[in-house]
C-alpha cells in the first residue's frame, strides 16, 4: 500500500492534476499512520488539506465512496494527538465532522463520526465518545453501513466500560469485533483489539486480555499495522502487573513500548508508556529516576492539559516530588 501510494504520488506530480495530488497525498499519508509513520503521515494529509476545495472536489467523494477532505481532516487529526497534540487533533477532527454535515454525504458522515469516536477515546474521554460511537450506530443503521456499525459498536462497548459498566462493554466490544470480522474488514483492528484488552485487565480477565493481546500483536507482525503497537506492549506490561508476573519483564515490555514511541515520535503513547514505566518504579522505591523521566516528557507538551493522560503524568510528578 506504502509503495502504491508512492506511485500514485508521483503519477499526480508529473501531471500536476490538483485533485489526482489531493487524493495522492491523502491516500499516502493514510497509509503512513497505520504503518506508525506519523511525522511523514501529518505532512501529506496537511498538503491534501491545503489543496481541497469543498465546491471542486465534493464530485470526489462520489467517485471514491469517501469525502477526500473529510478523510484528510479524520487522518490529521489521529497523526496530530499520536505526535502529542491533543488540543490541535480535536479541532481537526471537529472540522471533519462540520465538513460531513454540511456535504450531506451519509458515508463520509459516518467515517467522521467513527473516527470522532476513536480520537476521543485516545483523549480517554469515554462520554463523548460514546456520544459519537452511538451517532455513527444510528447512522449506519438508517443507511446499512454493516462495517461502521461494527465499528461504533467496538466504540461503544469501549466507552461503557470506561465509565463503569465493564461486563456489558466487553459483550458488546466481543460482538462488534466479530460483525465487523464478518465483513472482511481488517484495517484497525489492532486498536479495536486493544480496547477489548484494556477492558479485560478492568475486571482481571487476565487470561482473556494476554489472548487479545496475543491476537493483536500477530495483526502487527502479520499487516504492519503499527499505529498502536506502543500501547500494546504497555498494556501486556499493565496486565503482567495484574498477575504479580516478574518485575523485570514487566518494566522490558514498558522500555520496549517508550522505544518504539520514540522511533515514531509518538509522544501521547510514549508520555503513557512512560507512567506506567514510572509508577513501576516508583513502588520499588526509585523515585528519583521515576520522576526525571517523566519530568522529561511531560514537559515537552505545549497543550492538552485537561486531558486524562497529562492530568494523570501531573498527579503522579507531584507524588515523586514529594518527599
Amino acid at each position: 500500500a506504502h509503495e502504491l501510494g508512492e506511485q500514485l504520488l508521483k503519477i499526480a506530480q508529473r501531471q500536476q492534476d490538483p485533485a489526482l495530488l489531493l487524493v495522492a497525498h491523502r491516500a499516502l499519508g493514510d497509509t503512513l499512520i497505520w504503518l506508525g509513520e506519523f511525522a511523514l503521515a501529518r505532512e501529506h494529509l496537511e498538503q491534501a488539506i491545503t489543496l481541497y476545495n469543498p465546491r471542486q472536489h465534493r464530485i470526489l467523494a462520489f467517485l471514491y465512496g469517501r469525502d477526500a477532505g473529510v478523510l484528510g481532516l479524520c487522518y490529521a487529526s489521529l497523526a496530530l494527538w499520536l505526535l502529542g497534540y491533543p488540543d490541535q487533533a480535536l479541532r481537526r477532527v471537529n472540522e471533519a465532522l462540520m465538513l460531513a454535515q454540511e456535504l450531506s454525504h451519509p458515508f463520509s458522515l459516518a467515517h467522521a463520526l467513527i473516527f470522532a469516536a476513536l480520537l476521543h477515546y485516545f483523549r480517554r474521554e469515554g462520554l463523548v465518545a460514546q456520544e459519537r460511537a452511538e451517532a455513527a450506530i444510528a447512522l449506519a443503521n438508517e443507511q446499512k453501513f454493516p462495517n461502521w456499525l461494527a465499528l461504533g459498536t467496538i466504540q461503544r462497548g469501549w466507552a461503557l466500560a470506561e465509565q463503569g459498566q465493564v461486563t456489558e462493554g466487553i459483550a458488546q466490544m466481543r460482538r462488534g469485533l466479530a460483525a465487523s470480522q464478518s465483513t472482511g474488514a481488517k484495517l484497525g483492528r489492532s486498536v479495536f483489539l486493544a480496547m477489548l484488552a484494556e477492558a479485560c485487565g478492568e475486571v482481571v480477565q487476565t487470561e482473556e486480555g494476554f489472548a487479545v493481546l496475543d491476537e493483536a500483536l500477530a495483526v502487527v507482525d502479520k499487516s504492519e499495522e503499527h499505529v498502536y503497537e506502543v500501547e500494546l506492549h504497555r498494556l501486556k506490561g499493565e496486565m503482567m502487573l495484574i498477575q504479580k508476573a516478574d518485575k523485570t519483564e514487566i518494566e522490558a515490555c514498558f522500555h520496549r513500548a517508550i522505544n518504539i514511541a520514540r522511533c515514531q515520535q509518538a509522544k501521547s503513547l510514549e508520555l503513557r508508556a512512560t507512567v506506567s514505566l514510572s509508577r513501576l518504579w516508583q513502588k520499588q522505591d526509585k523515585k528519583e529516576e521515576a520522576r526525571k523521566l517523566l519530568l522529561e516528557i511531560y514537559g515537552w507538551f505545549t497543550e492538552g492539559f485537561d486531558t486524562p493522560d497529562l492530568q494523570e503524568a501531573k498527579a503522579l510528578l507531584e507524588e515523586l516530588s514529594s518527599n
